[in-house]
């Protein structure tokens, strides 16, 4: 039973690692470059979770002064996740606008058909 309990204490570790591989394997296995970025932005999204999961502490308080508050989470996890999210807020509609400029130019999001473009290109310089 006391092994079950630490399984389910270690829960948030189990949805970081889950949320990185399969981020992780959708940046990889996929030719399409908007699936890539969704990739990286689940990616993204499990390091929120683990840092957010590591603040927290068992019966913490917000660090607010009280007599009757004994034991404080950090607040600093929190915050540098906020800022996290803006940039990857900006960061994925910088990707977005990206690969609409590469489909403008080569037609196509799918790397495979982009590359033989390119391969197709150089041989005829």
């Amino acid at each position: 039973m006391a092994e079950l309990q630490d399984l389910l204490g270690l829960v948030n570790y189990w949805v970081f690692i889950v949320l990185m591989m399969v981020g992780f394997y959708v940046v990889i296995a996929q030719g399409n470059l908007i699936k890539k970025v969704v990739g990286l932005n689940i990616f993204q999204v499990s390091v929120f979770v683990f840092y957010i999961s590591m603040g927290k502490v068992d019966g913490g308080s917000a660090p607010i002064l009280d007599e009757a508050v004994k034991i404080y989470s950090n607040p600093l996890p929190h915050v540098l996740i906020l800022t996290a999210i803006v940039v990857g807020v900006a960061t994925t509609a910088l990707a977005l606008a990206l690969v609409v400029r590469i489909n403008r130019a080569y037609g196509t999001i799918e790397e495979d058909a982009i590359q033989a473009i390119e391969h197709d290109e150089e041989d005829l310089a």
